[in-house]
């Protein structure tokens, strides 16, 4: 009996149901707000959705990063205007078939990369995983972007305009990660289970 009750309580500090939906929709909160918000960079002007996906994957981890960031697009993909550009430039599946749909998949992908290196890597590690990321990020946003624009103009619409400045956001969402103290970082993700 002792040990039924037991194992059905909560580990200590592991974080509830409640505790994980929370953290999710508070990511997707802030991956809204990270699309909507515009900073003055040159060449165009950037949206911080790089930096957000990055520190949520890397603050999360693997399984509340990649549930926090599928969350997301779930809710764009049922037409919430989550997305940057959104409702203006469409909402739900049609915008996400549009030009921006490998990058978006991209995120999800890069969301795992991150999430991973955060679980089982030393946070040095983080940066590189960012690194490579944002690397898939491109491969799949421009490869999308090539059927809906000739081909000599992706890189001039999919990468020369941003990718200086997605360098700037992951510098600054390593920055973040890596400067929490671990104390906060465990509060944060909870305890990891054993691999």
């Amino acid at each position: 009996m002792k040990a039924t009750l037991q194992s059905t309580l909560p580990a200590a500090g592991a974080i509830t149901p409640a505790g994980q939906i929370l953290r999710i929709v508070m990511g997707i909160l802030l991956l809204t707000a990270s699309a909507k918000v515009q900073v003055p960079f040159w060449p165009v002007p950037m949206t911080l959705q790089v930096a957000a996906v990055m520190a949520i994957a890397a603050a999360f981890g693997l399984r509340l990063g990649s549930a926090t960031v599928i969350g997301y697009m779930v809710a764009g993909a049922v037409g919430l205007p989550v997305f940057a550009g959104t409702p203006e430039k469409g909402i739900g599946l049609a915008y996400m078939m549009g030009g921006t749909g490998g990058y978006l998949l991209g995120f999800v992908v890069a969301s795992v990369m991150v999430g991973w290196a955060a679980d089982n890597l030393r946070k040095l590690f983080l940066v590189p995983a960012m690194l490579a990321g944002l690397a898939v990020i491109y491969a799949l946003g421009l490869g999308w972007l090539a059927q809906f624009v000739p081909a000599d103009k992706v890189l001039v619409y999919g990468f020369s305009p941003f990718i200086l400045g997605d360098l700037v956001k992951i510098a600054l969402a390593a920055v973040l990660v890596i400067g929490l103290p671990t104390g906060l970082m465990q509060k944060i993700r909870g305890p990891q289970p054993d691999a």
